[in-house]
Protein backbone atom coordinates (compact mmCIF):
# COMPACT_ATOMS: atom_id res chain seq x y z
CA UNK A 1 0.00 0.00 0.00
CA UNK A 2 1.56 3.43 -0.97
CA UNK A 3 1.54 6.52 1.15
CA UNK A 4 -0.85 7.74 -0.80
CA UNK A 5 -4.01 4.82 -0.07
CA UNK A 6 -2.64 4.95 3.64
CA UNK A 7 -6.12 4.32 5.24
CA UNK A 8 -7.20 6.72 7.51
CA UNK A 9 -7.23 6.68 11.08
CA UNK A 10 -10.39 6.79 13.30
CA UNK A 11 -10.63 7.13 17.13
CA UNK A 12 -13.59 5.93 18.36
CA UNK A 13 -15.00 7.24 21.95
CA UNK A 14 -11.52 9.14 24.20
CA UNK A 15 -9.15 7.05 22.30
CA UNK A 16 -7.74 10.15 21.44
CA UNK A 17 -7.67 11.95 24.85
CA UNK A 18 -6.73 8.86 26.18
CA UNK A 19 -3.56 8.03 24.10
CA UNK A 20 -2.61 12.13 23.93
CA UNK A 21 -2.43 11.86 27.77
CA UNK A 22 0.42 8.61 27.82
CA UNK A 23 4.04 10.01 28.02
CA UNK A 24 5.62 11.51 24.78
CA UNK A 25 8.06 8.47 24.02
CA UNK A 26 4.94 6.17 24.10
CA UNK A 27 3.05 8.31 21.77
CA UNK A 28 5.92 8.46 19.46
CA UNK A 29 6.21 4.87 19.41
CA UNK A 30 2.37 3.98 19.08
CA UNK A 31 2.19 7.06 16.23
CA UNK A 32 4.60 5.01 14.29
CA UNK A 33 2.73 1.36 14.96
CA UNK A 34 -0.60 2.34 14.18
CA UNK A 35 1.03 4.04 11.06
CA UNK A 36 2.04 1.01 10.29
CA UNK A 37 -1.11 -0.04 10.62
CA UNK A 38 -2.70 2.35 8.16
CA UNK A 39 0.29 1.34 5.22
CA UNK A 40 -1.77 -2.33 5.86
CA UNK A 41 1.66 -3.83 7.76
CA UNK A 42 1.80 -4.98 11.29
CA UNK A 43 4.39 -3.18 13.82
CA UNK A 44 6.73 -6.13 16.27
CA UNK A 45 5.02 -4.33 19.46
CA UNK A 46 1.31 -5.29 17.83
CA UNK A 47 -0.11 -9.04 18.55
CA UNK A 48 -4.13 -9.96 18.29
CA UNK A 49 -5.92 -9.01 21.15
CA UNK A 50 -6.84 -12.08 23.23
CA UNK A 51 -10.57 -12.43 23.53
CA UNK A 52 -11.42 -12.39 19.57
CA UNK A 53 -11.71 -14.26 17.02
CA UNK A 54 -9.67 -14.14 13.88
CA UNK A 55 -6.22 -11.31 13.82
CA UNK A 56 -8.40 -8.31 13.15
CA UNK A 57 -8.43 -6.89 16.74
CA UNK A 58 -4.64 -5.90 17.40
CA UNK A 59 -2.96 -4.79 20.71
CA UNK A 60 -0.02 -2.11 20.30
CA UNK A 61 2.28 -2.25 23.98
CA UNK A 62 4.69 -0.03 25.03
CA UNK A 63 6.77 -0.55 28.72
CA UNK A 64 7.70 3.26 29.74
CA UNK A 65 9.42 4.26 33.53
CA UNK A 66 8.07 0.55 34.92
CA UNK A 67 4.47 1.48 33.17
CA UNK A 68 2.83 -0.81 30.46
CA UNK A 69 0.73 1.48 28.09
CA UNK A 70 -1.75 -0.42 25.55
CA UNK A 71 -3.48 0.91 22.46
CA UNK A 72 -6.39 -1.22 20.42
CA UNK A 73 -7.55 -1.10 17.23
CA UNK A 74 -8.98 -2.76 14.03
CA UNK A 75 -8.26 -3.25 10.87
CA UNK A 76 -11.68 -5.30 9.66
CA UNK A 77 -12.85 -2.63 7.72
CA UNK A 78 -11.62 -1.02 4.89
CA UNK A 79 -12.19 2.33 4.90
CA UNK A 80 -10.12 3.29 8.12
CA UNK A 81 -7.94 1.60 11.04
CA UNK A 82 -9.90 1.94 13.86
CA UNK A 83 -8.47 2.91 17.30
CA UNK A 84 -11.25 1.33 19.78
CA UNK A 85 -9.22 1.99 23.18
CA UNK A 86 -6.15 3.35 24.75
CA UNK A 87 -4.95 3.19 28.35
CA UNK A 88 -2.24 2.26 30.80
CA UNK A 89 -2.64 -1.29 32.26
CA UNK A 90 -2.78 -0.74 36.00
CA UNK A 91 -2.53 -4.20 37.03
CA UNK A 92 1.06 -5.53 38.46
CA UNK A 93 -0.08 -8.93 37.96
CA UNK A 94 -0.73 -11.29 35.25
CA UNK A 95 -0.28 -9.93 31.70
CA UNK A 96 -4.12 -10.40 30.88
CA UNK A 97 -6.02 -7.32 30.04
CA UNK A 98 -8.56 -6.19 32.27
CA UNK A 99 -11.80 -7.30 31.57
CA UNK A 100 -13.40 -3.32 31.72
CA UNK A 101 -11.21 -2.62 29.33
CA UNK A 102 -12.30 -5.76 27.36
CA UNK A 103 -15.94 -4.67 27.46
CA UNK A 104 -15.13 -1.18 26.45
CA UNK A 105 -13.78 -2.44 23.76
CA UNK A 106 -16.15 -4.52 22.80
CA UNK A 107 -18.92 -2.01 23.17
CA UNK A 108 -16.42 0.42 20.62
CA UNK A 109 -15.88 -2.67 18.50
CA UNK A 110 -20.11 -3.13 18.22
CA UNK A 111 -20.51 0.60 17.82
CA UNK A 112 -17.97 0.67 14.74
CA UNK A 113 -19.55 -2.83 13.30
CA UNK A 114 -23.27 -1.45 13.87
CA UNK A 115 -21.69 1.76 11.64
CA UNK A 116 -20.77 -0.22 8.86
CA UNK A 117 -24.49 -2.36 8.73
Amino acid sequence: MSEQSRRPLKWIGSSLDDLSDFPLAVRKVMGHSLHLAQLGKKALNAKPLQGFSGAGILEIFEDHDGDTYRAVYTVRFTDAVYVLHAFQKKSKSGIATPRTDIDLVKRRLKTVTDQHK
